[in-house]
């Protein structure tokens, strides 16, 4: 389970330095590799390999005329790039997802249990304050799946 924000910058060819807990976490896991793709919220989503094949099975079992679900290969599959950890436990992130998730040199590295989010740190920050302010909130939770959570 990877969970908190980490904010960490970029270098200059675009690698991010994956923290030495989670890096720990993914190595004991055999997981050196890693997938990136793209999210509709315009960061990008970083999974374990292993955690990643799990959804390209269940992708996989999409209906192919089905245009919602031939929308969601797309940007999710038609982006997915697979990365490696270098000695240092860095990845590259390719310029073409740099620019789509607006990420310069600052960013979040953020844990959603078995996958990350990586946002310009800037953007996870209003990010963050807007979700708080939403006034519709429990309104939201109520109609989906979120009214089942006990927190």
């Amino acid at each position: 389970m990877f969970r908190g924000s980490t904010y960490l910058s970029l270098d200059a060819k675009g690698r991010l330095a994956i923290p030495a807990k989670p890096r720990e976490r993914l190595l004991a896991a055999g997981d050196a590799n890693l997938i990136l793709t793209v999210d509709r919220a315009r960061c990008l989503l970083l999974f374990p390999v292993k955690t990643w094949e799990v959804i390209e099975r269940d992708f996989a079992d999409l209906p192919a005329f089905d245009e919602v679900a031939r929308s969601v290969l797309r940007l999710y599959l038609g982006h997915a790039e697979e990365v490696e950890m270098d000695a240092q436990g860095r990845i590259l992130l390719p310029q073409h997802l740099r620019e789509f998730a607006y990420l310069d040199k600052r960013v979040a590295l953020v844990g959603q249990g078995g996958k990350f989010e990586i946002w310009d740190e800037q953007r996870w920050k209003d990010k963050t304050l807007a979700d708080l302010d939403d006034r519709n909130i429990g309104e939201m939770a109520m109609s989906s799946a979120l009214g089942k959570l006990k927190f």
